[in-house]
């Protein structure tokens, strides 16, 4: 996909979705999604792919110096989003309602989320 595509790809993934992490080392771990980058394809999701950030104290902002755990970015193609009716990890499909909204559609029990 060249970079024009990147940004124009819809990214079936929302904010406070639950997900399953599909791949690497949180591999099985069902969490909440807390931000997602659709230009980039990643998202970050809450206790997965933790990394430690080094900072410096700045009493100025009230920033206390150390090494902080905070959520690096996942791809979105290791999530799975899980559906809310059916509690499955399932694939999401669009589907357009009567009056023109678009909606997300489980795959596995077609319910609209």
């Amino acid at each position: 996909m060249s970079e024009i595509e990147k940004t124009k790809a819809k990214a079936q993934v929302k904010k406070n979705d639950q997900v399953l992490v599909m791949a690497g080392r949180n591999r099985g771990v069902k969490s909440r999604v807390l931000r997602v980058m659709p230009g980039e394809g990643r998202a970050v999701v809450e206790h997965v792919n933790m990394i430690k950030r080094h900072t410096r104290q700045n009493p100025q902002k009230g920033v206390q110096g150390g090494i902080l755990e905070r959520e690096g970015t996942i791809h979105l193609s290791n999530v799975k989003v899980i559906c809310p009716e059916c509690g499955e990890p399932t694939r999401v499909g669009r589907a357009r309602l009567e009056d023109g909204k678009g909606v997300r559609v489980c795959k596995k029990c077609n319910a609209k989320f």
